[in-house]
């Protein structure tokens, strides 16, 4: 019998959305318009994805 482990690709614990140690994940950093280059301070629990650039109105991403 081949015994197999369940708890998905991330391993024990942690993996879901938001988690994790990677570069522009948690609260920290800042929301970048990839087409004008204007910054702004990322608010938490509110994806960068979700605003649009003031300058020219495209969506912002995460630095």
């Amino acid at each position: 019998m081949i015994k197999r482990d369940f708890r998905g690709r991330g391993g024990q614990g942690g993996g879901g959305r938001g988690g994790g140690n990677k570069p522009g994940s948690g609260p920290a950093g800042n929301c970048v318009c990839p087409k004008c280059g204007h910054k702004e301070p990322h608010v938490a629990g509110q994806r960068c994805v979700d605003r649009a650039c003031p300058k020219c109105g495209t969506k912002m991403i995460r630095e």
